[in-house]
């Protein structure tokens, strides 16, 4: 019978590992799925995941957004990882995105049309600020009240949404827009607006933040004495008690860092790419980066790789939807899957599988 036994620590080489393995098992399960919809899984396969990079029927226009979709995903996740590490569980990135994509916007619309270099600055504080306080609703409410941090970020998501809505049809809607929802496009009022920085990569102002977000958080977790207090917390929370942590303020600091990360994200959404806000601004950025985290590892240069791997999903999917038919819930499913296989084969990080007979077990 086959039987687990607990490594005395979790195993290097299978923290490694598994995220391949992962990412592996899941195209083979992937296409299966997609045989089983009528479509060629190898075809499908390399269309996700080697035609928008290496086609060149596809590539000039894929390639440059690789950048756009993997930037708001490692900011998101950068900030996410650093609570995970400490036991902190925040799932509502997603309305912290949405509410700092809101109140940057608000600030920059509130201003129009002027036209000065320091709007845009103000803007992303704004959202970073956005961000930060909509996650220290769940902050305050665990440090006073011990609420389950989960739940609480959760349903401010659907909160958050509602906000949304109300502002692409109400208080931020186009005055010349004649009646349609949605607000001015930011990309288009200069001072308002975060382009393309570099002509032909998809690089702006939310990509530098996002890679200045990695080396930031690398450099805390492994050189600084917060991020011992982190990784302390999330491995023996009694012992980083004993050791002097306290766990309050870190539970603030951790939940305040994912806020204003995530709503920088939603910002630098806003004024580049998305353009504008409006009811389905939401993209899920703020769940598909939990994805992220874990495929990374929580460690920022690997989170760094699986924002770009689930980028190139994102793009893949899209174009699959476009060449393939496939429906967009089919690569919802597809992204999905990773995370639970990946969850699934982490338990050979900390268990050794082992065959023994009836009577030695």
């Amino acid at each position: 019978m086959i039987t687990f036994v607990k490594r005395p620590q979790p195993s290097k080489f299978w923290t490694i590992a598994t995220p391949v393995l992962a990412v592996i098992l899941t195209m083979i399960l992937g296409g299966l799925l997609f045989a089983a919809m009528g479509k060629d899984p190898v075809v499908a396969i390399r269309t996700i995941f080697w035609d928008p990079l290496f086609n060149d029927q596809f590539a000039a226009y894929s390639r440059p957004q690789l950048l756009v979709k993997a930037a708001p995903l490692i900011l998101i996740a950068i900030g996410l990882s650093l609570g995970f590490k400490a036991g902190i569980w925040n799932i509502g990135a997603e309305g912290q995105y949405i509410i700092g994509a809101l109140t940057g916007a608000s600030v920059g619309l509130a201003l129009y049309p002027l036209d000065a270099w320091w709007i845009f600055p103000l803007m992303v504080i704004a959202g970073a600020l956005g961000g930060f306080l909509w996650a220290m609703i769940p902050a305050i409410l665990k440090t006073r009240f011990n609420t389950n941090e989960i739940l609480v970020s959760l349903m401010l998501v659907y909160v958050a949404e509602q906000i949304l809505a109300s502002a692409a049809l109400g208080f931020l809607r186009n005055p010349e827009g004649n009646g349609f929802p949605g607000s001015r496009n930011l990309s288009q009022i200069p001072a308002m607006s975060n382009p393309e920085l570099i002509s032909g990569t998809g690089a702006h102002w939310g990509v530098v933040a996002a890679f200045a977000a990695v080396v930031a958080a690398y450099v805390l977790i492994n050189k600084h004495m917060l991020g011992f207090q982190i990784r302390l917390t999330g491995e023996s929370p009694r012992a980083a008690r004993f050791a002097g942590v306290k766990d309050r303020l870190l539970v603030v600091f951790c939940l305040g860092t994912a806020g204003a990360l995530a709503g920088l994200a939603g910002l630098f959404e806003v004024t580049g790419p998305a353009g504008q806000i409006s009811i389905d601004f939401g993209a899920g950025y703020g769940f598909t980066a939990i994805i992220v985290a874990f495929l990374g590892r929580l460690h920022p240069v690997g989170i760094l790789l699986a924002g770009l791997l689930l980028a190139l999903t994102f793009i893949g999917g899209e174009l699959a939807q476009f060449m393939l038919g496939l429906p967009s819930a089919a690569i919802q499913v597809f992204q999905g899957m990773l995370l639970m296989i990946l969850l699934a084969m982490d338990i050979l990080v900390n268990y050794r599988v082992m065959i023994v007979n009836k009577e030695a077990a």
